[in-house]
């Protein structure tokens, strides 16, 4: 009896994977930033003093639209290989980040905590270290696939600690953080 699959069956259980791991992590990540009314639009957020490498609002769902795909194709490597060391906990500390990054945009656009978003992203980063590593030891290739992701959310724990240090005063604050005044 042999216990390899032929190429072809590798394959189809990677398309499979695929078929669901790619739209489910893509409408969670829109599902995620719709409901904390993430962009430009947010009122609070229109009003924060933006940092000098902030990139144009439209970037931002471009590039989170490929990020999350790249990440299921990722997911999709290490679950098809079934019977490999540690795909269990490669999958499981997936899983975790994944949580974690779903986090961070009610926490910064929807509760408007900075400093608490801060802590959620730099968490996210080492989550995400691990997570390439133990995707690495599984399939390189899933490793190499989340290589963009983490540059990307390192580049957002800049932008985000920058939002922190150029509006200290807007952390917490409600609406759009503008003063109203009321004659009496």
């Amino acid at each position: 009896m042999n216990l390899l699959a032929s190429s072809g069956q590798l394959r189809a259980s990677f398309l499979r994977w695929a078929l669901v791991c790619v739209p489910v992590i893509v409408l969670l990540g829109f599902l995620s930033g719709k409901s904390a009314q993430s962009g430009p639009e947010n009122p609070w957020f229109a009003a924060l003093v933006k940092p000098a490498l902030y990139p144009p609002p439209a970037v931002f769902g471009i590039v989170w639209t490929i990020l999350y795909v790249l990440m299921g194709l990722a997911l999709a490597f290490v679950l098809s290989a079934r019977g490999a060391r540690g795909r269990g906990l490669a999958a499981g500390v997936f899983v975790l980040q994944f949580l974690v990054n779903l986090a961070w945009s009610p926490v910064f656009f929807g509760a408007h905590l900075l400093l608490v978003s801060l802590i959620v992203i730099a968490v996210l980063d080492v989550l995400v270290l691990i997570t390439v590593a133990l995707f690495g030891r599984v399939r390189p290739v899933a490793a190499l696939l989340l290589v963009p992701y983490l540059a990307w959310i390192l580049f957002a724990t800049y932008l985000n600690f920058a939002f922190y240090q150029a509006n200290p005063t807007m952390d917490g604050v409600e609406g759009g953080g503008a003063v109203v005044r009321y004659k009496i």
